[in-house]
């Protein structure tokens, strides 16, 4: 087997000297060629750099990359010789631009996660906000130290059920006098996805969201984004919280607000989750109000050039909305509904597909004047290359329906009397 790895030439460095500077073969991972900075030896005596071995390693493959070797052992253990010998080499050629490599943290232990994960639990027990700070310090150095860090934090069964019921303790109690404690557990949380069973029922506490929910309304960009992610995770996992959601005062505006006044996609993608799961319950006084607020015509404008997501998600709610006679009201009286609608059938995704077509079948049915505006952008064209390419059987079925309402309209066509539209010539 040829590796990619072993066509990439190695680094060299060219600071104000004419010669370039060669590294040293043996400090070179032999999977980057790049200079080693965390030397570890596997068990078939390889030395490797750290994050370039757990990659492939995390990879599934449990062979030596240079000897093929299968590996008796995944330890990895730290080369300090070598790696003392690079810093010495990088000291001596700083004239070249080289720059010392920094001495490697120790990775983190699931033994120390495990015994931080106590402490935060016992200091939430007693309420004690700053016991349970320095350890969510902790926790939040090693995870950013490294990703092999982040991961050994994650994969402990207790982590996101521990750190999930500190906040809705310390939110439970006072959000002003455990602010801090709040911003560092929603800060840690956002790395347990998807969260547990438990996680979610400690999240999805009254206290927990409204404290979640004040968070939306923040001057910090970094705990705003904290906080919608984690919300539209929760929701993704389990509806039943939207309800709970809907209850809390003034939700609706500022979800409003982060559609209508942009801030950043992370903001945005996750705002509009929780729009769709919020509309897409039996609560006619929520999707009212969205309406109201002008959210239709809001997102039929943002889907006439945007991301793949947030086209997907805003299409989404349109065909949620368009469940309530108010909601197809609206859209009956936006000029950009039946074009947008029409347009991004086979131009974004089988998902927005799926929906731009939900949504026009709602809009058509018994209604002359939609069924005229949607032949006229185009839809009959669209509808029949969406059966002749292949799609699901419930938009296959609705895209059907949707061309024998249509094809009256037509003159010249024969009706449709079945699924077989191979006959039917199309004038595009």
């Amino acid at each position: 087997m040829v590796f990619s790895w072993r066509k990439k030439k190695p680094r060299s460095f060219n600071g104000d000297k004419k010669k370039e500077l060669e590294i040293p073969r043996h400090f070179l991972c032999p999977i980057t060629l790049d200079l080693l900075k965390d030397p570890v030896t596997l068990s078939s005596g390889i030395t490797y750099d750290r994050e370039s071995i757990e990659k492939w390693l995390d990879d599934g493959n449990f062979t030596c990359p240079v000897s093929n070797q299968v590996l008796r052992s995944f330890d990895q253990i730290p080369n300090h010789s070598l790696r003392k010998m690079i810093q010495d080499w990088c000291v001596e050629n700083r004239s070249y631009g080289v720059e010392r490599i920094p001495t490697p943290r120790i990775p983190v232990r699931s033994a120390e996660v495990s015994e931080v994960l106590f402490s935060i639990m016992d200091s939430t027990r007693q309420l004690d906000r700053c016991a349970c700070l320095d350890s969510l310090h902790k926790l939040k150095k090693w995870g950013l130290e490294s990703e092999r860090n982040k991961r050994c934090i994650v994969a402990n069964a207790a982590a996101s059920g521990a750190i999930a019921a500190g906040f809705d303790a310390f939110a439970g109690e006072s959000i002003d006098k455990n602010i801090n404690v709040l911003e560092e557990i929603l800060f840690v949380i956002n790395w347990m996805f998807p969260l547990t069973e438990q996680a979610q029922r400690y999240i999805g506490s009254q206290a927990s969201l409204y404290c979640i929910a004040l968070f939306l309304k923040s001057k910090d960009l970094s705990l705003k984004q904290n906080a919608i992610t984690v919300l539209a995770e929760l929701l993704s996992c389990n509806q039943k919280y939207a309800q709970e959601l809907t209850t809390i005062d003034g939700i609706n505006k500022t979800l409003f607000h982060f559609i209508n006044n942009p801030i950043c996609p992370s903001i945005t993608k996750p705002s509009l989750t929780l729009i769709y799961h919020m509309v897409s319950l039996s609560n006619e006084n929520t999707t009212t109000e969205f309406i109201n607020m002008g959210l239709t015509p809001l997102l039929l404008e943002i889907m006439i050039d945007s991301q793949k997501a947030i086209c997907e998600k805003a299409l989404a709610i349109i065909d949620q909305l368009c469940e309530t006679a108010q909601g197809r009201g609206f859209a009956y009286d936006d000029a950009l509904a039946m074009p947008v609608l029409v347009k991004k059938i086979l131009r974004v995704s089988e998902l927005a597909t799926e929906y731009s077509v939900s949504a026009i079948w709602k809009l058509s049915k018994g209604d002359e004047k939609a069924l005229m505006e949607a032949l006229q952008f185009g839809a009959f064209q669209k509808l029949l290359l969406l059966i002749q390419v292949g799609c699901n059987d419930k938009t296959k079925e609705k895209a059907t329906e949707l061309l024998k309402l249509l094809n009256p309209y037509r003159p010249g066509l024969e009706c449709i009397d079945s699924l077989d539209f191979k006959n039917i010539k199309r004038s595009f």
